[in-house]
């Protein structure tokens, strides 16, 4: 089993405006700099995804619960937005057999179904909500804080449709996940009598997936969350040096940050060639873009840095984004992810038919398997003859152990990233003034009111601009 990047074609010689070795070499230092700064963090226990593939008691926390409510459920519903929903998400279409909601429930071996309410639109919680089975659903009820707004207006809506459906017990029927110690969730849990599980004070949401927020509903379906761990484990070890060429998550990082910071490449589209990928993909936008869209102050003024990342898929982007990457503006670097050639048996082969026409002929023969790797590879090779630097990330197969170790290899390299650009990578300043807003609008006791008087302050729509 191995995790491998081939970074040929981000290097200069390779393509026109890549990396050139002196600076690669000079980066060697910058890197073994962020690397100390990383580690410092996590010795100072600033930051905990580190450590999750270690901490055995909170993986429990997830696989006992999951196996004392086994077969009791037919649908599990987590509610949560941002990290506490596209982790699970990632998860499922990985690693459960696709169309997992669709399929029967002797397909899903008597396993429940999973839905993930992570939005507020009306119509979408209300047709998940018509669609389960109340007595026989699991709500999960994803929020640090206990505050997120977007959550708890579903939680509440949820709580009212137990309340009447007569299920009085509500702790057959939700299960929360939060801080161990503080947040509104904690004594709701001890009021209710609704089990809380942990995500560690040290672990912020879009790097929560190893931990409950991700793990509890994985093992519900039957997900082997011990081997997405170990996977993360295994990567967590490859990534303990602080030498560049020897770090996965480093080599990663520091051709991002040097092809942004020094090359115009400005956006970063992340590009799986597999349909099980699909949603990891959403999963590491929100990763690169909460984490490195900052404002850095410095003697000069202020910075606005980061790059911007971008979800696509392959073959099915080659024809629509594509054309884009090639010949449209040259910031971009494209990381693709592929996958080892499936075994025969997961493989469908193209039969053999028209012999005249050849638009057909030539694909009697090969097997899908064959066509998408190739695709992806020709793709990759046409980037670098027009000057578009890439990388390809390679898992041998998409299983929980892959998972887990590109999971955390992402991460790291997050991490990584935000010390090379000088900005914290752990927090997200920019998304609290609209927060703000939505809590002084909605009449929250607690909301500033220096927000509201902000709000009021500011213009109003005109007429005169709208049609």
């Amino acid at each position: 089993m191995a995790i491998r990047i081939d970074y040929s074609n981000m290097m200069d010689g390779v393509v026109a405006g890549g990396v050139p070795a002196a600076e690669w070499r000079e980066a060697a230092t910058q890197f073994r700099s962020a690397y100390r700064a990383v580690e410092q963090l996590r010795a100072s226990k600033g930051i905990g995804f580190f450590d999750l593939p270690g901490d055995t008691a909170l993986l429990r926390q997830s696989t006992d619960f999951a196996a004392e409510r086994a077969g009791r459920y037919g649908s599990i519903v987590v509610l949560g937005i941002g990290g506490s929903a596209l982790g699970p998400i990632a998860l499922r279409t990985a690693l459960r057999p696709s169309g997992w909601n669709e399929l029967s429930d002797e397909e899903r071996g008597g396993l429940p179904r999973l839905y993930v309410l992570d939005n507020v639109d009306p119509r979408t919680v209300s047709a998940i909500l018509d669609r389960v089975d109340l007595p026989r659903t699991l709500f999960i009820v994803t929020s640090k804080s206990g505050g997120t707004a977007e959550t708890m207006a579903q939680y509440l809506i949820v709580r009212e449709r137990l309340r009447r459906a007569h299920l009085a017990t509500p702790g057959n029927h939700l299960a929360f996940v939060t801080d161990p110690a503080h947040g509104a969730l904690r004594p709701l849990a001890a009021r209710e009598g609704v089990r809380a599980l942990d995500i560690p004070p040290n672990v912020g949401g879009r790097y929560s997936v190893l931990t409950p927020v991700g793990t509890l509903p994985a093992a519900l379906i039957g997900t082997d969350v011990g081997a997405l761990l170990a996977g993360a484990d295994e990567m967590v070890r490859r990534c303990a040096s602080d030498t560049l060429t020897e770090n996965p998550a480093g080599v990663f990082a520091t051709l991002q940050w040097l092809s942004d910071t020094q090359h115009g490449r400005h956006v970063q589209v992340f590009m799986p060639y597999a349909d099980t990928l699909r949603d990891f993909a959403d999963w590491f936008v929100q990763l690169w873009a909460e984490s490195l869209g900052k404002v850095r102050r410095t003697e000069r003024g202020v910075d606005h840095v980061g790059q911007t990342p971008l979800a696509a898929l392959g073959a099915t982007d080659q024809h629509s984004q594509v054309q884009l990457f090639m010949e449209g503006p040259a910031d971009k670097t494209i990381t693709f992810v592929g996958v080892g050639r499936p075994g025969a048996s997961a493989d469908l082969e193209i039969p053999h038919a028209y012999s005249d026409i050849p638009e057909l002929a030539y694909l009697g023969g090969h097997t899908l398997g064959e066509l998408i790797d190739v695709e992806r590879r020709a793709t990759a090779g046409a980037f670098a003859k027009r000057g578009r630097p890439n990388l390809t990330i390679t898992l041998d197969t998409v299983d929980a152990w892959h998972v887990g170790g590109l999971i955390m290899l992402l991460q790291i390299a997050t991490a990584y990233a935000g010390s090379l650009y000088g900005i914290d990578a752990f927090n997200q300043p920019g998304v609290e003034l609209g927060k703000q807003f939505a809590y002084a609008l909605l009449g929250r006791s607690d909301a500033s009111p220096d927000a509201r008087r902000e709000w009021d302050a500011l213009p109003k729509p005109d007429p005169r601009w709208s049609v």
